[in-house]
C-alpha cells in the first residue's frame, strides 16, 4: 500500500484519535500534492463542528439567564443540531477515508 494513501486516509480517520492536529501536521510536513489536498479537506471537515459552538454558548447563556421553570428549548435544539453535524462529519470522514484506501 502506498504511503500517500495511508497518510491521506489517516487524515480522515484522525477524527477518532487526533482531531485536527494530525491533518494539520500532514499538511505542513508532506510534499506530495495529493496528500496535501486530502489533508486540507479533512482538516476543514474536522473544523466544521466548531461553527455552531458560538450558537450553543449563546443558547446556554440565554436560556439559563431567562429561565422561568421552562425547558431550555434553545439549548436543547442547539445541542441536537450539533450532534447531527457531528454524526454527518464522522460518517463523511469514514467514507472518504475508505475511498482513499480503495482508490487505485
Amino acid at each position: 500500500m502506498e504511503t500517500r494513501k495511508v497518510l491521506s486516509s489517516l487524515c480522515y480517520f484522525s477524527i477518532f484519535f487526533a482531531g485536527f492536529i494530525f491533518p494539520l501536521a500532514v499538511f505542513i510536513a508532506t510534499g506530495d500534492e495529493a496528500t496535501k489536498v486530502h489533508a486540507k479537506k479533512s482538516l476543514l471537515s474536522h473544523l466544521i463542528p466548531l461553527i455552531p459552538t458560538p450558537l450553543i454558548v449563546f443558547a446556554v447563556f440565554y436560556d439559563f439567564t431567562n429561565i422561568q421553570d421552562t425547558v431550555p428549548a434553545f439549548t436543547v435544539i442547539s445541542i441536537v443540531v450539533l450532534v447531527i453535524i457531528w454524526i454527518v462529519v464522522v460518517i463523511w470522514n469514514i467514507v472518504k477515508g475508505v475511498k482513499v484506501l480503495l482508490a487505485e
